[in-house]
């Protein structure tokens, strides 16, 4: 089972954040300043399959892998922690890809 939580911040914006149930985050959404906004994107995402170009795979300063996911419109919508290696990245994206549909 997985779960979306909404976070509130101090600035009254929002964001959300997709775990499983044992509490690993799949996604760390960007900050939303409209709480209608960002209930439209965590809608959308359980509509339809997320094809891979909605992905943009990136290496940080340190070396590590990391993903951005973006919307239909090219706009990201969030980000992945990071990961050791390019195979750990490909396999969050593939996980995150499979498990879309239940995280709603």
């Amino acid at each position: 089972m997985h779960v979306v939580k909404i976070h509130t911040d101090t600035d009254n914006t929002y964001r959300f954040s997709l775990e499983t149930e044992s509490g690993n985050k799949l996604l760390n959404s960007v900050t939303f300043s409209d709480k209608f906004e960002m209930d439209k994107v965590i809608r959308k995402l359980g509509t339809a399959p997320i094809a891979r170009n909605y992905f943009e795979r990136k290496t940080n300063t340190e070396g590590k892998f990391h993903f951005s996911l973006k919307d239909d419109d090219g706009r990201i919508i969030g980000h992945s922690e990071p990961y050791d290696s390019e195979a750990g990245m490909e396999n969050g994206i593939k996980n995150l890809q499979e498990k879309i549909q239940s995280l709603l």
